[in-house]
């Protein structure tokens, strides 16, 4: 397809308006995690690397049910897409009271699925308790971890809550109350760890088990504002008030299921593989455990950018999708790929630039500092391939095309990195680097792949009119 720069604008520019609040909210996550080490690191070194080895047991599983939850976006943004247009052409007033209903009755069913996974997340999560002994990480870790981890895992019931109501309403596509609500908490949860972590307003220094306190604290008010931002809206409160019984029913459910578990198992296979990275590389040691938490920190801080355009895509495509304008729909997407490769080289640049002055944020361990400097030159380069797959992957999303993604995600993550980390960690000798060098290696496939199947689905999709949308 060619296109002008003229004609290519105005898509850079209401993509943005869509992604800019939700880059903003995925960067106040990431500045969670971020604050957290950067505090705990600043406590202790045995701290730092406890933070790192609970979250990564954690991630596992709620990057997984978080995954299951953006299948929600996809399905509301083509109803609501549809909607748009036959308000356009004062459509039936039957019609669009049935499209309302249609929105009502994933809201329903969808609070019915995060309970779901709720429950779920608790029944794999809560019995690591006892078993973190067991995965090879030194005593004085593990000491430091168990507390953490037992009030993070407590944590997952509001924060699913928060990321079902923010799907809902990125669906309706609007992104600016779950900025405003992370921002908010994200404030208060910094501002608990200052008191929790390092002892003031009267409380004892609880280092790693602090930043739990502030992280449940923050969490659990992120859906309780959600419900009043709902409730304040007109527009939104219908959905809310009109919620009935008879609407939640097993096929939904199991529809969501069908969309949401494909995307889920394709971010737990991504999630699995730097979880399992944190549980290698701490069989080398604190030190290097904690270098690696840093070098993976700067990583996430760009990853959540690249997100927010991604979920802007997702938004985008799938209104497009609902309006039946394909045109549209090949121009938003093509405008998001622009936008990412930009903040790529920008997090690339940063990492490389300042590679020695950056660990020292973290910690004042001059050994740490040195091999996280190193790491950090590998997370450059790994700019482009996280922000394409992640791109490519959100563009699958909104045309609700998400089994073959997921089976491209279980082979490159886990089928090729896995292995090929491990090999180059130990056997051969390259240490830490080695995983890093796999990291780049596993995303560069699927960067690769969901591009091409997502331009053969938009092939078929122009071609043939009755073209099914979920797969």
């Amino acid at each position: 397809m060619n296109y002008t720069f003229t004609e290519i604008l105005p898509y850079y520019r209401r993509n943005l308006r869509v992604a800019f609040p939700v880059m903003l909210t995925q960067l106040g996550a990431a500045l969670v995690g971020l604050f957290d080490s950067i505090m705990v690191g600043h406590y202790s070194t045995a701290d730092l690397a406890a933070v790192s080895f609970s979250n990564a047991v954690f991630f596992t599983v709620m990057v997984f049910a978080m995954g299951a939850l953006m299948g929600v976006t996809p399905l509301v943004g083509q109803v609501h897409g549809r909607l748009g247009k036959l308000l356009e052409q004062n459509a039936p007033p039957e019609e669009i009271v049935h499209k309302h209903e249609q929105i009502t009755s994933y809201m329903a069913n969808g609070l019915v699925f995060t309970l779901l996974m709720c429950s779920a997340s608790l029944l794999l999560l809560a019995p690591c308790i006892f078993f973190l002994d067991d995965f090879g990480q030194e005593p004085e870790v593990v000491a430091c971890a168990r507390p953490y981890y037992i009030l993070i895992v407590l944590s997952i019931i509001p924060f699913l809550l928060f990321c079902f109501s923010k799907q809902f309403l990125e669906g309706l596509g609007n992104t600016w109350v779950a900025m405003l609500i992370t921002i908010g908490c994200n404030l208060l949860n910094i501002f608990f760890n200052w008191i929790f972590i390092f002892g003031h307003c009267g409380f004892e220094p609880m280092g790693a088990e602090g930043a739990g306190w502030a992280t449940l604290i923050s969490r659990t008010l992120m859906p309780v504002c959600f419900l009043i931002a709902m409730a304040a809206k007109n527009e939104w409160r219908r959905y809310l008030v009109s919620m009935r019984k008879w609407m939640i029913t097993r096929r939904e459910v199991e529809y969501l299921l069908a969309i949401g578990t494909p995307i889920g198992l394709q971010s737990f296979a991504e999630a699995f593989l730097f979880t399992a990275s944190f549980i290698i590389i701490g069989w080398i040691s604190k030190e290097v455990l904690a270098a690696h938490h840093i070098a993976n920190q700067m990583c996430d801080l760009t990853f959540m950018l690249a997100q927010g355009v991604g979920a802007a895509t997702t938004i985008r495509v799938s209104h497009q999708l609902g309006k039946g304008d394909m045109h549209a729909l090949r121009m938003a997407s093509r405008a998001s790929i622009h936008l990412c490769l930009l903040m790529n080289t920008i997090g690339a640049s940063v990492m490389f630039f300042f590679r020695n002055q950056i660990p020292y944020i973290f910690s004042d361990d001059p050994q740490v500092a040195q091999v996280a400097s190193t790491l950090l030159i590998f997370g450059a380069f790994f700019q482009y391939a996280d922000g394409l797959q992640c791109i490519g992957a959100a563009m699958l999303r909104g045309i609700q095309d998400v089994r073959v993604p997921m089976r491209i995600a279980l082979f490159s993550y886990i089928g090729v990195a896995l292995p090929l980390g491990i090999y180059l960690t130990f056997p051969a000798g390259l240490g830490a680097k080695g995983m890093w060098i796999a990291f780049v290696v596993a995303l560069a496939i699927p960067a690769v792949l969901f591009h091409i199947r997502f331009n053969r689905e938009y092939k078929k999709m122009t071609q043939y009119e009755n073209f099914p949308m979920s797969k």
